[in-house]
């Protein structure tokens, strides 16, 4: 039986971060908010509390392909925004390690996995994410252009960065990239590293 859940709590840095100001925050909170909201209810709808008719299923347009396929959409966002919070807010200011070999052996550098993870943020429409490709053992930055569409096959996302404007429209208008470089100038490399490390077992 299905159980609502609830939208997890993240770190006070979040609101002192630089460049990304605390009101861009308080409001990509509630965006977040409402994911977990809409995810709870269209649980409880296709879990018998509403008045889904199973009979009239259909691929072109029913109710419940459209519940379906939104909830599908309300977990994408809830999911990519907890990858994204959790790793904003830091004085960790690049990767080390296991991490920065890994980066060194896919990309050649940091500096071409940054400039790669960048322009590829410029094209997405919707969200980047650096994977874990388990099938090929490397890490590549893959672009996501809906909260549902956000993942290959056989792989494991380490890194979130959401290019939808309302991240970043409030502080930086139109120029995207200088929000991608205030995201960098926050990530919180160590919590990437722990993703990583995770995503290889």
């Amino acid at each position: 039986m299905f159980q609502k859940i609830s939208a997890q709590q993240f770190s006070d840095k979040l609101f002192s971060l630089q460049g990304i100001s605390k009101k861009t925050i308080e409001d990509h909170l509630k965006l977040y908010q409402g994911y977990v909201n809409k995810y709870n209810e269209i649980n409880e709808v296709i879990g018998g509390l509403g008045d889904t008719d199973y009979a009239k299923a259909n691929q072109v347009y029913s109710q419940l392909r459209e519940l379906k396929l939104e909830l599908s959409f309300a977990w994408g966002g809830i999911i990519n925004h907890e990858i994204y919070f959790s790793h904003l807010g830091t004085t960790s200011r690049a990767p080390e390690g296991v991490l920065l070999e890994q980066i060194k052996q896919d990309f050649g550098s940091l500096e071409f996995f940054q400039k790669d993870l960048k322009a590829t943020a410029i094209a997405a429409r919707g969200w980047v994410f650096t994977v874990w490709n388990e099938r090929e053992k490397r890490l590549i930055n893959h672009l996501s252009d809906s909260q549902n569409t956000y993942l290959l096959w056989e792989v494991k996302p380490i890194l979130a960065l959401d290019t939808y404007e309302h991240a970043y429209f409030t502080d930086f208008g139109v120029n995207r990239a200088a929000y991608i470089d205030a995201f960098f100038s926050n990530l919180n490399w160590m919590v990437v590293q722990k993703n990583f490390e995770l995503a290889k077992k």
